[in-house]
């Protein structure tokens, strides 16, 4: 099946009621074994990380019989370290951790994707525009990503070695998720950013940055992977997930509620959900943003077998200890949850 093929197929099955039978599986859900969940998360405010937000601020978490205690850390890298090191149970990130950490022997999986596309926006600061008009101009340049070895990393670094350059030809900046990294561009500390709404908008919005790469689409995805490129996902170590059954299941049922409700929801619901300090002081900007990304979201819930590859041929472009590595992709995506949940 070629990729768009396996798009439409997908839509089609979602449209045949993926999301409609839902009510009904979770009351199959038994008593989570662990009612209190400690989950990490790189930059709670960004729009990558949306189903999340939704999920706690519509009470979908607390439908389920849960109580969700969520760590922000700045980055999606340090979230995955809170999960090696065993400070969080579980973590809402980037679907190329699991990859990660099976191929270092930690055996992580996902179990529900929130995000079918990246959503990562390159640009370049405004005034560099004229001298960096495409990733190929990046070598010897700042680039603010949210953490080093975050997806806003891994993407710049994709961007930037499809263009024929090496991975570390640029320096990779943490700016974090906030207003900081607006600030980072305005006050000229980097070259270029690899970010992600709300803060792409703001920084648009502005006259800041002229875009060079955007996978807030279909279109920009394909542009960049050819195909699909699952973004945020929930994960966690296969232990909790096989000690808490119950647990993970109530937990995918709240962000599959969650995808549900973004499905269905207009942008401006979305701004009326989410608290205010995330819209960085300008609630229609921030409107604007919710639509840029809207089509971002998943549709089912399930990573496809295609973009596992895609992710995986990615990672194994740019990170040496992955060249060699033998991962076995069924490993890393637990679909029965998901599957559960949509009956």
């Amino acid at each position: 099946m070629d990729r768009r093929s396996f798009l439409i197929s997908a839509g089609t099955a979602l449209a045949a009621g993926g999301f409609a039978s839902q009510a009904g599986a979770q009351q199959s859900a038994g008593p989570p074994e662990k009612p209190k969940v400690t989950l990490g998360v790189g930059g709670k405010p960004l729009l990558y990380y949306l189903p999340l937000t939704i999920a706690e601020r519509r009470g979908f978490f607390k439908d389920e019989g849960l109580e969700v205690e969520i760590n922000d850390f700045g980055g999606g890298a340090k979230s995955l370290q809170a999960l090696i090191g065993g400070s969080v149970d579980v973590v809402t990130g980037a679907y190329e951790h699991t990859i990660r950490m099976q191929a270092k022997g930690q055996d992580v999986r996902a179990v529900v994707e929130l995000g079918r596309f990246p959503a990562v926006v390159i640009a370049a600061r405004k005034d560099r525009a004229g001298e960096i008009k495409s990733a190929a101009d990046l070598k010897g340049k700042k680039i603010g990503v949210t953490a080093p070895g975050s997806s806003t990393a891994l993407i710049a670094q994709y961007a930037m070695v499809k263009a024929g350059l090496k991975p570390t030809d640029a320096a990779l900046i943490g700016i974090g998720g906030g207003a900081g990294a607006v600030a980072a561009m305005k006050k000229g500390e980097i070259d270029a950013i690899s970010h992600l709404d709300p803060i792409i908008a703001k920084l648009e919005a502005d006259g800041d940055i002229v875009v060079l790469v955007d996978t807030r689409t279909e279109a920009g995805t394909r542009a960049l992977f050819g195909g699909p490129n699952p973004a945020a996902v929930l994960y966690a170590k296969k232990d909790f997930i096989d000690r808490n059954p119950n647990t993970t299941q109530r937990l995918v049922n709240a962000f599959m509620a969650s995808l549900k409700w973004l499905a269905a929801a207009t942008p401006e619901a979305v701004a009326d959900t989410v608290p205010p300090e995330y819209q960085l002081g300008d609630k229609p900007l921030y409107i604007q943003a919710v639509k840029n990304s809207l089509e971002s979201y998943s549709r089912n819930g399930l990573v496809s077998p295609e973009g596992m590859a895609s992710v995986y041929d990615t990672l194994k472009l740019l990170d040496p200890e992955l060249k060699g590595a033998q991962v076995d992709l069924a490993n890393t995506f637990d679909d029965r949850f998901v599957k559960r949940a949509m009956g």
